[in-house]
């Protein structure tokens, strides 16, 4: 007499299967995620070193006298005043043309555009441009900021640079302005109008205000790019050595990007006294401290609009 299996226990694997099966793929989960971590100490290790040594090489210009004073000729003389004063400039000017314009913009794609090829073709771009390279706006700032706005900018001035980086890192704000929105649920809105508000009622008071943490967010972000950023400065014509400060918006400038690109450049000698590379690692500091700076004074601003609404 023969026995015969279930049809159903011949097709659907059999439990020891499922036992031999698990172990390899918690195996392959636990090798990545082993991998993850080591990539990740590594990453950190090496940032870690790059700044140790950036500060041990800055120590010997380091002071008070290195903020105040003015470039030289001698290393141990020079200074960063002017392009710290410069790069506080651009930031300013930078993030005033950019975060209004950025949030406006994101506010209307996401909320009023209607959803037509135009607005697709429109969101496309956008995307597209915050992948472009930096030179590339250098050279879109040089042809209309420095040539054709000649008369509003001043040529190459420090108006022409902040709305060249202005311009670097719009599409930026406003990706990540319509995502913020976009995170919103839609049953928000619904209720605001169902109570009868207008749409920008319902923006202005509901939606913007739950959407403005991750909008300063991506700003801070987007700013700290711009100001770390040499290529477009040097395209639009910030000075490499200046012995004066900027007055008004069609001063000449430069930035501690320059200023540290001009230093690294030079020839590494054996007296510490006219080496200027301890100057870039000098300035290199100096312009960690401003980042530092800026994005402590936006994520402040950040967690107390969250508080504020919790």
């Amino acid at each position: 007499m023969s026995t015969s299996r279930p049809i159903a226990d011949l097709d659907s694997p059999s439990e020891s299967n499922f036992n031999v099966a698990l172990p390899s793929r918690h195996g392959l989960d636990k090798i990545f995620e082993v991998a993850s971590w080591v990539a990740t100490f590594v990453g950190l290790i090496v940032l870690a070193a790059l700044l140790i040594d950036t500060v041990v090489d800055s120590l010997p210009r380091l002071s008070w006298g290195f903020i105040t004073n003015f470039p030289s000729t001698r290393a141990v003389a020079a200074g960063v005043l002017p392009a710290l004063v410069g790069t506080l400039w651009l930031l300013v000017l930078t993030t005033l043309v950019a975060f209004p314009l950025g949030v406006g913009a994101g506010i209307y794609l996401e909320e009023y555009a209607p959803d037509n090829l135009f607005t697709r073709a429109i969101e496309i771009n956008i995307s597209n441009l915050a992948a472009v390279p930096s030179i590339i706006y250098g050279l879109l700032g040089l042809q209309v900021f420095v040539r054709w706005l000649l008369p509003v900018t001043g040529g190459r001035s420090i108006l022409a640079g902040a709305l060249t980086l202005a311009l670097l890192v719009l599409p930026i704000i406003i990706i990540t302005t319509r995502e913020s929105l976009r995170a919103i649920p839609g049953s928000l809105r619904q209720a605001g109008f169902a109570l009868g508000a207008t749409r920008w009622q319902v923006i202005r008071e509901h939606i913007f205000p739950l959407a403005l943490p991750g909008i300063l967010t991506g700003t801070i972000l987007a700013i700290s790019r711009a100001i770390g950023e040499t290529a477009p400065l040097i395209v639009v014509g910030a000075a490499t050595f200046i012995t004066f400060l900027p007055t008004n918006l069609q001063s000449k400038f430069t930035a501690l990007p320059i200023q540290i690109f001009n230093w690294v450049s030079r020839p590494v000698v054996a007296n510490p006294d006219k080496n200027f590379q301890f100057n870039a690692a000098a300035g290199i500091v100096v312009l960690m401290v401003v980042l530092l700076g800026m994005n402590s004074i936006a994520i402040f601003l950040r967690n107390k609009f969250q508080k504020g609404r919790a």
